[in-house]
């Protein structure tokens, strides 16, 4: 029997169970299957061993796809090279696949894989892999080389894969990956190296199956490690010739599931080539405990067949149980798909009507043994009995291919032409099933369906050629031939036989598509062609084709125009032509009409000729047109154009206008003359040249000189202008240029000589002076601008308010500025207003802005004291004091001053009044001089007071008292009472002298001392002292001092001074908040501070919180404390900064807290 083949492998031999992981997670233990036919016919006959093992770097659930289970097997058994293979989808990118390969050990080998780039605009991208993940660009060196190349005449990309000295761990599945844009290819191929037959009683197990590590000299090689976890390294052992450990025997006599665990126990990494050494070992056959014979490797059926597996028993008395891919088989009283039947000590099933399901592992248990075989199903090919039979029809008709087989329910391919034919759900292609019979139905036949069709079975295959024809065709109404005006509806109409067949429309033998505006309809026979809108384009010869047939039918269409002219295409108002003098007018109009129709080109009652010489009308193509090569006035005038053709007649009118430059202006006339200015107007010109008058030049000169300056460089709209920037009393000439659309005129004639002279600028800053009952007195401040003419003088007029009856106040001019009106009626208003007058007139007035009221105006009194006055006056005795206090009022005020409540004494203090102030002068100050001074100002009824505060001041007295309060070592402790006269100031300190009683000569012991006692050390033992002290103020010490009436004696051996005993005071405090925290609010993005103060000693802890939660460690906030004042900063602050802000303060007497609010807005832009 031959060597059965897994049902569940791929053609290329890898398996592609998947491997679930464990209940608790973990990847299973790996599982070994070991395939071996029984050796009838050759000793060394093919063996299987796969080995499914978990991909340490791959994720578990992608553990159960086909690159992720790593196979050893041998390839594809002979007899599956017989088996009928499916077609793979056609390559993408890829026109040559790399292949498997084999290679000894040593040795070279390389893998070439094509891509044609016709359709590439760029070069593909192509990647290597090992397996599933490991990419083999990162791992080129001596061992492994890319090569890339291009065939410019080919377009065909090679990318080359070469491996050089191959080792036994390069074996494996290789992957090549091309991409382009969102194009995609693959493609897989093994790689086996072989290795030479060797014993592996010699070999060091341990030593032969590690790998190399990633820095030695192989680095660049295909190894697995280099991506595997480091272990922690042990120390390097001197190996002796024969291991420690003999783990050929662990490995010989520990089970399947455990070799991965023994080869990480003693550090083998190379596990595929372990268990491809361990593959090379025979076998010892173990004999079984509880099977006499047990179950062959595997079985084979034909499908509808029966089989019997058995096993013959060494104790007949054990349980027996079959398993069917790991289930349990259970028999049924009511089924006899499985039998079991009992024959001494065998043990046999059977089971009936073998079907495909039926194929699958089986194995029998016995107690803790188990044996285990596979049962192959043999699917019977399926033969055609009777075949399909040739076709010929029409379109439009059925077609329906009928075939038998020898089996219900097989399954068949049909085809056409070699190609699959497709049956979804929206092909026009039905398949059905009736037995044994089987249907190919097409139920609208098309010219596309002719071809050679084929249904294929297992077991053979029919085929024959079906020829679908055109219908005979018929024309029930052929094209007519039609004469249609521009712009009219073409509509062409035809019927023919069959109904149903499309058609071509041809203008001119150019294919017609339906658009807005053309319409193609064909129903049943009928086929239209509509035009909307005719055009000139649409003229020509039609022709409609009907889709397969070689007849046409033919139609000539003529579009006919009646003659226009195209006018409105010149965008000329009022169809005015406008021209230069002297240029060359070409004329151009458009046309149209169909045939061309004739133009005569008329101005009144001439004919413009082709022919002639200046003037000439031409005709040609879509336009006629008129030239004039050089135009004159006589020109202008109505051109008259005249169509005809055989659809009618048009005419049209054109008016040609020829413009020149205007003719110069009269001379301008100048009326006014200012100091560097004057006015001057003009009238236009006669003729303005055809054109409306743009604007007007003007120049002037100085009389004596020849050069003209040109006065605006933008036209002037007017027939007025004010020349400006002239010298006075130079004579000047100005002249005007006329401008129009063509040019710019001759000039005018020059005006009249003219000199400016100018006057004065009005007078500035008047101001009503005074007023009383009869007069008032006005005041105002030279013009600004006097000019060359100087200024004679000023005059001033008033007017009643009401009237314009201006009265000029002074017959002769006056040169003051400053006036008195006299002779004014008492209650009546009256406004002033003052010219100033030189050679060349009077100036503009200087009014007042307000009427003035004829009548002697009350101002309450206000004093206005100097700053220096409002604090307290301080001089010396003998200084003199002047005082100015200034004041208002009318009329004159009266002022009163006083001393203490009582009027001054004249004789001992000077006064002096004015209308605006008042004077206060004492000669030589007296300490009687002191006191407070108050000014009385008062109008009627009205009045202001002001208190002056004078002191002056002088030396002070002596001290009252010096008395020595004690003697004690070198120190001597000093009282003093402070003096009785202070020199009507405050004592500012002392100076404290001393002297030697031998010698009686005064030494400072110290200056500018405040107390009233102190104690002065460093005296010399055994010396008798006298003590003075001097009073001292802002004037100085006093005249005097106050000696001690006893002397003090700094004794040589002195009792010792009892010092009293002081205590320390208790400065400490509970924590006390002096300054709170203030509700705050704060713009966003600019930096905010809270502040506040504490007192406590000890030094407080300070803590910041915000919402009740501390605030620590935040870069947005930064924390101060110095002297007692905390201040917590926020940098930039947003509106999630705002909320409750509290400061707390603790030490170990107590703490205290103060809160505030900090709301921070968002600042708005104004628009």
């Amino acid at each position: 029997m031959p060597e059965p083949t897994k049902k569940d492998e791929t053609p290329n031999g890898q398996p592609e169970e998947s491997v679930a992981p464990d209940s608790n997670g973990a990847p299973p233990l790996p599982e070994i299957s070991l395939e071996v036919s029984p050796p009838p016919e050759d000793a060394n006959s093919l063996k299987k061993l796969s080995v499914e093992l978990p991909n340490d770097s791959v994720p578990v659930p992608a553990m159960g796809r086909k690159d992720s289970v790593w196979s050893l097997g041998e390839g594809q058994a002979p007899e599956e090279l017989d088996k009928p293979i499916d077609t793979p989808p056609l390559s993408i990118l890829l026109i040559e696949k790399p292949q498997s390969g084999t290679v000894p050990v040593g040795g070279d080998i390389t893998f070439v894989a094509k891509v044609e780039a016709k359709d590439l605009l760029r070069k593909p991208t192509i990647k290597w892999f090992k397996g599933k993940w490991m990419d083999l660009a990162s791992k080129t060196g001596k061992h492994l080389q890319l090569k890339e190349t291009f065939d410019r005449f080919t377009k065909i990309h090679t990318f080359e894969m070469h491996i050089i000295k191959a080792k036994e761990n390069y074996a494996g599945n290789y992957r090549c990956e091309v991409t382009y844009k969102d194009k995609f290819d693959s493609c897989s191929f093994d790689l086996e190296v072989k290795e030479a037959e060797q014993g592996s009683q010699n070999i060091d197990i341990r030593s032969a199956f590690k790998r190399s590590s990633e820095g030695q000299e192989d680095a660049g090689e295909l190894d697995f490690s280099g991506l595997l976890k480091h272990r922690n390294q042990r120390e390097p052992k001197q190996q002796d010739d024969t291991p420690e450990v003999d783990v050929w025997e662990i490995l010989k006599n520990a089970r399947p599931d455990e070799y991965e665990k023994i080869a990480f126990m003693y550090g083998i990494t190379d596990l595929r080539g372990l268990l491809r050494r361990m593959k090379k070992i025979p076998k010892e056959e173990k004999k079984s405990e509880a099977f006499a014979k047990k179950l062959e490797p595997a079985y084979q059926v034909d499908k509808g067949g029966k089989i019997r597996l058995v096993v013959d028993l060494a104790d007949p008395t054990v349980e027996l149980k079959w398993y069917k891919n790991g289930q349990e088989i259970r028999p049924t009283p009511n089924q006899r798909k499985y039998i079991f039947e009992h024959k001494g000590t065998q043990r046999i099933m059977v089971i009936n009507n073998c079907t495909m399901n039926d194929d699958a592992a089986y194995s029998v248990a016995a107690g803790d043994e188990k044996c285990t075989t596979e049962l192959f199903v043999k699917e019977l090919p399926v033969k055609i009995v009777k075949g399909i039979e040739p076709v010929k029809t029409t379109v439009n008709e059925r077609i329906e291919l009928e075939c038998e087989v020898s089996e219900e329910g097989a399954q068949v391919k049909w085809m056409k032409n070699g190609v699959e034919v497709p049956t979804g759900v929206r092909s026009r292609y039905r398949v059905k099933c009736e037995g044994t019979k089987h249907f190919l139905v097409i139920d609208d036949a098309s010219r596309e369906d002719t071809g050679t069709y084929s249904i294929m079975a297992t077991g053979g295959t029919s085929e024959a050629h079906i020829q679908v024809d055109l219908k005979p065709l018929k024309i029930y109404q052929d094209l007519q031939d039609m004469t249609v005006m521009l712009g009219q509806p073409i509509k062409l109409h035809c019927e023919i036989y069959p109904g149903n067949v499309p058609g071509r429309w041809y203008r001119n033998g150019q294919l017609i598509q339906p658009n807005d505006r053309i319409n193609i309809i064909h129903r049943n026979k009928v086929h239209r062609l509509e035009i909307e809108t005719s055009s000139l384009h649409d003229a020509g010869d039609y022709t409609f084709v009907p889709e397969g047939y070689s007849q046409s039918l033919s139609a000539k269409i003529h579009i006919i125009d009646p003659p226009r002219v195209h006018l409105d295409s010149l965008n000329f108002p009022d169809n005015t032509v406008t021209v230069v003098a002297g240029n060359k007018l070409r004329l151009e109009i458009p046309i149209s009409g169909e045939p061309a129709p004739r133009v005569v080109w008329m101005k009144g009652e001439r004919v413009i000729l082709e022919s002639g010489h200046r003037v000439r009308a031409e005709t040609y193509g879509d336009q006629t047109s008129l030239t004039i090569e050089v135009t004159e006035r006589e020109d202008t005038g109505n051109y008259k154009i005249v169509l005809q053709n055989e659809a009618g007649e048009a005419t049209a009118s054109v008016k040609i206008k020829v413009v020149d430059i205007p003719d110069p202006p009269e001379a301008p006339l100048v009326p006014t003359v200012g100091g560097d200015w004057c006015s001057m107007t003009w009238e236009p010109p006669k003729y303005d040249g055809g054109s409306p008058i743009l604007g007007y030049f003007i120049e002037r000169k100085k009389k004596q000189s020849s050069r003209w300056m040109r006065l605006n460089f933008d036209l002037i709209k007017e027939t007025s202008f004010e020349p400006k920037k002239m010298i006075e009393g130079v004579p000047y000439e100005v002249r005007i240029f006329a401008v129009n659309a063509i040019g710019v005129s001759k000039p005018s004639e020059p005006s009249k000589p003219f000199t400016p002279l100018a006057v004065t600028s009005e007078p500035t800053m008047l101001v009503v002076d005074d007023v009383t009952d009869t007069t008032v007195t006005v005041k105002w401040r030279p013009p600004e601008t006097i000019g060359a003419a100087g200024l004679d003088g000023y005059l001033v007029e008033y007017c009643i308010e009401g009237t314009d009856d201006w009265v000029i106040s002074n017959k002769e001019l006056t040169e003051k500025t400053k006036y008195t009106i006299t002779g004014l009626t008492p209650g009546c208003k009256i406004l002033v207003r003052v010219k100033a007058i030189n050679a060349a007139g009077a100036s503009a007035p200087r009014t007042l802005q307000h009427s003035v009221l004829v009548k002697e105006v009350i101002e309450p009194p206000k004093i206005r004291v100097p700053r220096h006055l409002k604090q307290t006056y301080t001089r010396k005795v003998g200084e003199a004091v002047n005082l100015v206090v200034p004041f208002m009022g009318k009329p004159r005020p009266k002022v009163i001053w006083l001393k203490d409540g009582e009027p001054i004494e004249p004789s001992h203090v000077s006064i002096r009044n004015t209308d605006c102030d008042s004077i206060i002068f004492i000669r030589k100050a007296e300490r009687s001089h002191s006191g407070k001074y108050e000014m009385t100002v008062q109008v009627e009824n009205h009045v202001d007071t002001a208190i002056i505060d004078i002191q002056i001041v002088d030396l002070p007295g002596p001290p009252q008292c010096v008395t020595i309060e004690d003697v004690w070592g070198g120190n001597v402790a000093l009282v003093w009472t402070p003096p009785k006269d202070s020199g009507n100031a405050p004592i500012t300190g002392y100076t404290i002298q001393k002297a030697d009683k031998k010698t009686m000569e005064w030494f400072t012991c110290i200056e500018h001392y405040h107390r009233t006692c102190i104690t002065i050390t460093e005296l010399v033992v055994g010396n008798e002292y006298f003590f003075r002290i001097f009073s001292e103020n802002m004037c100085g010490l006093s005249e005097a001092a106050t000696q001690t009436k006893k002397s003090a004696l700094i004794v040589k051996e002195g009792t010792q001074m009892k010092t009293p005993e002081y205590f320390d005071h208790d400065f400490k405090e509970a924590p006390k908040f002096t300054q709170p925290l203030i509700n705050t609010f704060a713009i966003a993005g600019y930096n905010a501070t809270l502040n506040c103060s504490v007192r406590a000693n000890p030094r407080p802890k300070v803590i910041w919180m915000k919402n009740k939660i501390v605030i620590v460690d935040d870069p947005r906030y930064r924390m101060f404390s110095n002297q007692g004042v905390c201040t917590l900063e926020i940098r930039k602050p947003s509106p999630y900064d705002g909320g409750l802000y509290t400061c707390k303060a603790i030490n170990d007497l107590g703490e205290a807290q103060v809160d505030c609010k900090l709301e921070v807005k968002v600042q708005t832009q104004e628009l």
